[in-house]
């Protein structure tokens, strides 16, 4: 009696061994033949067919569709202007220029070995400030921006005269009194060089550096 209940129980594995063979394989992928495309040409009707039928292409655009454009006047229309005006410009500079003229102030007092005065850096600062804006504002105007030539050179003027100013100051009067002057006059010549084009900034350095070398002084 088990040993026919056994011959049945292994008959009901072998048929479910074989019945889950069978659901496998009706689940397997099957195979993708590999080939090259074809490149032959189109079987059928292009687009272009459909549009030469439909006399698409011989069709002339009508004048509604047409758009005429001038080239020439925009070729010849002036750059547009600049978004923040001359007003805006020298806001924007001097804001920037007082902090290096602060910063400069402080790293005087520093070299000394001075106790910083914050509030007479504070006040030359805040005096500082509408005077760079005056200065920007009048470079920057309509009526000085269309002379480029003669402002470069007046800007080349100032930053060898600030730049000589410096060097021969710090060579031979190297007093805190006298350094003390340095904040301002080391603001104009940055600023000059930022508004100069770069033939002007190369200039004004060589004469600098001219300069140094023939007085014989130092900048270290």
């Amino acid at each position: 009696m088990a040993e026919s209940s056994a011959s049945g129980n292994r008959k009901q594995r072998r048929q479910a061994a074989r019945d889950r063979k069978t659901s496998s394989t009706e689940h397997e992928v099957p195979a993708i033949e590999l080939r090259h495309p074809d490149r032959s040409g189109p079987k059928g009707k292009t687009l272009l067919d459909i549009a030469a039928e439909r006399n698409l292409l011989s069709e002339k655009p009508s004048a509604a569709d047409v758009v005429e454009t001038d080239i020439s006047a925009l070729a010849e229309s002036p750059p547009d202007e600049d978004p923040i005006g001359p007003l805006g410009q020298a806001v924007f500079l001097a804001s920037t220029l007082s902090m290096l003229h602060f910063t400069l102030d402080v790293l005087v007092y520093h070299q000394y070995r001075q106790s910083i005065e914050w509030n007479d850096i504070i006040k030359r600062t805040a005096m500082v400030v509408p005077q760079l804006i005056l200065v920007v504002y009048m470079l920057h105007s309509p009526s000085v921006s269309q002379y480029p030539i003669p402002k470069q050179a007046v800007l080349l003027l100032v930053s060898i005269a600030a730049g000589c100013y410096l060097v021969f100051s710090t060579n031979e009067y190297a007093y805190f009194a006298v350094m003390k002057r340095a904040p301002p006059v080391g603001t104009l010549l940055v600023w000059s060089f930022i508004e100069m084009d770069l033939r002007f900034s190369l200039a004004s350095l060589v004469a600098i550096i001219g300069y140094i070398v023939w007085s014989g002084f130092s900048i270290l």
